[in-house]
């Protein structure tokens, strides 16, 4: 086991690594930081890449087995009302848990934390059971997201301006590290009980659904209280003059944290407890794996909570405030590219989405291809992001025609690709775009005098957004090389037997997969 721990743990160190020196280069060249705000950073990174490898190894023991066990056991029963019920707590709760959700709760000012949590935790738990009854019934993943995003950008119009990037943001950040590995997991179970052609396919796209449920509760809420005019405090960032003063500050928030983390996990296990008392799906050896599974998933959302919270919040707004307060703030588009390109190997929800692909595609799809398409996706958003902040480009005029490019795209792309492309751009909105992205954007937004509600927040819509386009783009070339590989196997085959030689030949071929 301290094998494999240390192994996870070299892993997280090379993904966090770049981002890391990337903002310490910037420290020193573009925006020069107070000694100990980039302290707070180096120790906030050191313990995000041990809490990253504690993490990532309990979901594999932990989370992910619950989550295809409960996938498997909903689908024996034959009370379909049942299935649903089950379905929709689960949601409520593992969004609840979802740390993700508390930090931007916690920076969005119109709202009580409690009321938008509530809101954001019902939406998962109806679209969580849609996505069961998706794969129960074999309906198109795509039908339903040109339907539910109709719907989305309809009741738009409905809600005030300042709230709709609030909305967007909310379906972005519900999929985090809790919530990810659970429900990829849980569509993973539903779909293995089928046995057709298309069952494999099916396995993704329950994140895709779940991010749009919170979108639509919130832009629902939004328009009861009216949150035109709202304000949001300006940003400290903490004194600190020694070295004992940047421990403190740590030592002060673990606490906070320790506890948000237990009553998180404390709703799942005791949940999993009462499904493994009626069902008794579980042997002894098993119980045990996924319980120790547990105390690590705690162990490392504890540690990496406190170290990005407390070391990369002040970092990021510092840095955005500065930049864009300086007469050279278009630097922030090329800088923003760097960032976007390799923070994403410090979401820890990737890591388990890019495996994840990797098994169900049984190595056609790698995880290297996975996380090349998605760093080109997150360097996309942070440009798009910056461009719209410095000009102050209304969100909608980039969403309307984003999403209605990716919708037309799964028209065309292998059916496979349209449920982990959606799937990825609620995976990529971790908690190192709420906690690093978020405030580097409403930085940038003070920086430049912009508004906050229309401005900063919609960064982590537009990192949901952009990896899903360019996942698509990835099956379109995909599509593609298996039809020439085809053709030029076909064209082998009839050189080497004669024109007119009858041969049987059949080579799997990927408009199978087409819609």
């Amino acid at each position: 086991m301290n094998k494999i721990l240390k192994e996870k743990i070299r892993e997280a160190y090379t993904s966090v690594l770049p981002i890391s020196v990337i903002v310490l280069v910037a420290s020193v060249v573009l925006v020069p930081m107070p000694t100990g705000t980039i302290l707070m950073f180096i120790v906030g990174a050191a313990l995000l890449i041990v809490g990253m490898g504690f993490f990532t190894l309990g979901a594999d023991m932990a989370m992910m087995p619950m989550g295809e066990g409960i996938g498997i056991q909903l689908t024996k029963t034959t009370k379909l009302v049942l299935t649903l019920v089950i379905s929709f707590f689960m949601g409520v709760i593992i969004t609840i848990a979802e740390p993700d959700l508390q930090v931007l709760a916690a920076q969005v000012p119109s709202v009580p934390p409690v009321t938008l949590i509530l809101t954001i935790a019902l939406g998962v738990g109806l679209f969580l059971s849609l996505a069961i009854l998706r794969i129960l019934f074999k309906i198109r993943l795509s039908i339903l997201l040109l339907i539910f995003y109709g719907v989305v950008f309809g009741v738009t119009l409905f809600t005030p301006v300042n709230f709709i990037p609030v909305a967007f943001d909310s379906g972005g950040v519900t999929t985090g590290p809790i919530t990810v590995p659970f429900i990829l997991a849980m569509g993973v179970g539903v779909a293995s009980i089928r046995s057709d052609k298309d069952s494999q396919d099916d396995s993704f796209g329950l994140v895709a659904l779940c991010s749009i449920g919170p979108i639509l509760a919130v832009l629902i809420l939004g328009m009861f209280f009216k949150p035109t005019g709202a304000e949001v405090g300006a940003f400290a960032i903490p004194s600190v003059e020694t070295t004992r003063d940047v421990i403190e500050h740590f030592a002060i928030e673990f606490p906070e944290y320790t506890k948000d983390v237990f009553l998180a996990l404390a709703a799942i296990v005791v949940f999993f407890i009462i499904f493994q008392v009626v069902s008794r799906r579980y042997q002894k050896h098993q119980l045990g794996r996924i319980f120790i599974g547990f105390l690590y998933t705690f162990i490392g959302l504890v540690v990496f909570l406190t170290g990005v919270n407390v070391g990369f919040i002040p970092v990021g707004h510092f840095l955005g405030e500065q930049l864009g307060a300086s007469p050279y703030k278009w630097i922030l588009v090329p800088l923003g590219i760097l960032i976007g390109y390799f923070i994403v190997a410090a979401e820890p929800a990737v890591h388990v989405l890019n495996k994840q692909v990797e098994e169900i595609s049984r190595g056609t799809i790698p995880q290297k291809a996975m996380k090349r398409g998605l760093s080109i996706g997150m360097a996309a958003a942070l440009a798009i992001t910056m461009v719209r902040i410095l000009l102050g480009i209304p969100i909608m005029w980039i969403l309307i025609p984003g999403y209605a490019f990716a919708l037309i795209l799964t028209f065309f792309v292998p059916r496979i690709f349209t449920g982990i492309a959606f799937d990825s751009g609620g995976v990529c909105s971790g908690p190192m775009t709420s906690t690093f992205l978020l405030p580097l954007a409403m930085g940038v937004c003070q920086g430049v005098g912009g508004n906050l509600m229309t401005d900063a927040f919609g960064i982590v819509a537009m990192v949901a957004m952009t990896p899903l386009i360019v996942i698509q783009i990835m099956g379109l070339l995909y599509g593609h090389k298996i039809k020439t590989a085809t053709k030029l196997a076909e064209e082998q085959v009839m050189d080497t037997t004669g024109a007119g030689e009858i041969v049987e030949y059949r080579v799997e071929d990927s408009s199978d997969d087409k819609q």
